[in-house]
């Protein structure tokens, strides 16, 4: 085989992954791994998911924080103050028959108070808070579904090169033993004469192509295993052995107005986008709020002690507060147009995902026809290189085709068979894909 033969087999091995160091060689506790499995054991070990699942919880805590601005404040406050002993002289009458009050000596004095407030009006910034902070809550736990898809369509990315590399391996050894038992045989013909030694030569070339193809191929699965595991959260030592049900058809009768009429049903980001807007737009309405005065009862509970001045036990009040920031007549407005700045970037946002969304309904529809058209053509591919391998061998053993001719109809059989292997991996890929951009891919 000429070395043009053998680069384009070692570049098809290299498509698997990208060339990468080699690591050591796994340790042989094997573990049989489904794509279903492999995409649960993701998702619970994801650093992705459980930074989305903290903000989950962050908006959770924000809206109970926005809950709890209903609820009344209490406050208690005390104090004990030493003083420089001040003349202080009553303008009152301290007892019948007294004039004006005589000079009262006071070095110290005390307090405590307790206040209540219970918000009854706020210019229904407390409403729209609470509203606004479930929109975005809401908002969160669509996001993290949409990190979710990416984490499982990571997964199956992984599984996929995966299972190319392991099923390479394989189909490689099985050249390679055809290979080793050709260069035997052709050790035995030339010895008598059968065949020149230059097509011996022939032989023990491509075998050794071979096994530097397996090489390859070999370091390339030890490193989607490593990838692997790490993905699972699995010990690196894990050998993994993929599941052919990956190949199962995952066929589709809907057309590409059905795909983009689910995505645009379907897609968490869309539908967050939308909760996102609908938060900015009831922040608009706080914004206008702070116009509004705010009312509250309020209630409060006072004692003092002045040792030879007075002593305060008791002092109980209720009422009503009445707060107006007149400020807020020049200061607000700079508020609500940056609320409805925000807004209109949303709302653009919007427009532009819509877009997106369609196209990529549309690559990812359009790949995966592309996809499944490939895999008929490679299976065709199989069958014609195995006839073509039948018939070269027959011309070679009539001597009308050359050791070269026998070798390179080996080599473009493998090829074939690769191809078609690869084709069907890439077919299920290409559905998940579609699946994801469609929103249906959990």
């Amino acid at each position: 085989m000429n070395r043009s033969k053998y680069s384009a087999l070692k570049a098809l091995s290299f498509s698997i992954l990208l060339s990468a160091p080699a690591l050591p060689a796994l340790a042989q506790q094997t573990k049989n791994l489904s794509l279903n499995e492999a995409i649960s054991l993701a998702v619970k070990s994801s650093g992705q998911l459980k930074i989305a699942s903290a903000k989950v919880d962050e908006a959770a805590a924000n809206t109970r924080q926005a809950k709890d601005n209903q609820l009344p404040d209490l406050k208690v406050s005390g104090s004990y103050l030493r003083l420089n002993s001040p003349d202080v002289a009553l303008k009152v009458k301290l007892g019948s028959g007294s004039g004006g009050g005589g000079g009262v000596k006071v070095d110290q004095l005390g307090y405590a108070m307790a206040n209540a407030s219970l918000p009854i009006f706020s210019g229904f910034r407390v409403k729209y808070g609470i509203e606004s902070a479930k929109y975005l809550e809401q908002a969160a736990k669509l996001d993290a579904e949409s990190s979710k898809d990416e984490v499982v369509m990571n997964v199956v990315y992984a599984y996929s090169n995966l299972f190319k590399a392991q099923n390479t391996v394989d189909l490689v050894k099985e050249n390679l033993q055809r290979e080793v038992q050709r260069v035997t045989d052709f050790t035995d013909l030339e010895k008598n004469g059968i065949i020149a030694r230059n097509d011996l030569l022939k032989a023990k070339l491509q075998e050794s192509n071979i096994e530097l193809t397996l090489l390859d191929a070999e370091n390339n699965l030890i490193i989607a295993t490593a990838n692997m595991n790490l993905m699972l959260g699995l010990p690196m030592e894990t050998a993994l052995k993929t599941d052919n049900t990956i190949l199962e058809n995952n066929s589709t009768d809907a057309g590409l107005a059905q795909w983009e009429q689910n995505a645009l049903k379907n897609r968490k980001d869309m539908e967050a986008l939308t909760y996102k807007e609908k938060a900015t737009e009831t922040s608009i309405k706080m914004a206008k709020g702070e116009y509004y005065p705010g009312l509250a009862v309020t209630g409060g509970l006072i004692a003092a002690d002045v040792p030879n001045l007075l002593t305060i036990n008791n002092a109980l009040n209720v009422g009503l507060g009445l707060q107006y920031n007149i400020a807020t007549l020049w200061k607000t407005k700079a508020k609500v147009d940056g609320a409805n700045a925000r807004l209109h970037e949303l709302q653009a946002t919007k427009g532009i995902m819509n877009d997106q969304i369609r196209l990529q309904i549309n690559q990812a529809y359009y790949n995966y026809l592309l996809a499944t058209k490939k895999i008929e053509v490679y299976a065709k591919a199989i069958d014609q290189a195995n006839e073509n391998y039948r018939i070269t061998k027959d011309k070679y053993d009539n001597k009308l085709a050359t050791t070269t001719d026998l070798l390179d109809a080996d080599v473009a059989q493998l090829q074939s068979q690769l191809n078609y292997s690869f084709s069907k991996v890439d077919a299920i890929v290409a559905y998940k894909k579609l699946q994801q951009a469609a929103g249906q891919l959990q």
